[in-house]
């Protein structure tokens, strides 16, 4: 299957957040999102990595600056977000981000 970039902001549903990921310090990964006015939801969590970047102060530490995630929907699309730590520029709410679709995707690709 194609997969396409998207780069473009998600809405997520605040209802469909997961505390147990907030609970254990990351992000809480929404059950269901809205992207161009559809409304798409989770059906499973293929993998997930961590981003980091180095501290801003100087200190050497690494700090985590997004949380990636390749989700399958209901739709049958592999989806490619990620949460950024810190908004920036002009879009400082946003912090879901859709990177990457690869549309009508078997479930165990």
């Amino acid at each position: 299957m194609k997969k396409s970039f998207i780069g473009e902001a998600l809405r997520p549903d605040a209802a469909t957040f997961d505390p147990a990921r907030m609970a254990a310090g990351g992000p809480g990964l929404p059950r269901e999102f809205t992207w161009r006015g559809e409304r798409m939801r989770v059906i499973k969590v293929r993998k997930e990595w961590r981003e980091t970047g180095p501290c801003r102060h100087g200190s050497g530490e690494r700090y985590v600056s997004k949380h990636w995630f390749e989700l399958e929907t209901d739709a049958g699309q592999v989806m490619t977000v990620y949460f950024e730590r810190r908004a920036r520029g002009r879009a400082l709410s946003v912090r879901w981000w859709l990177f990457s679709v690869e549309e009508n995707a078997s479930p165990d690709v």
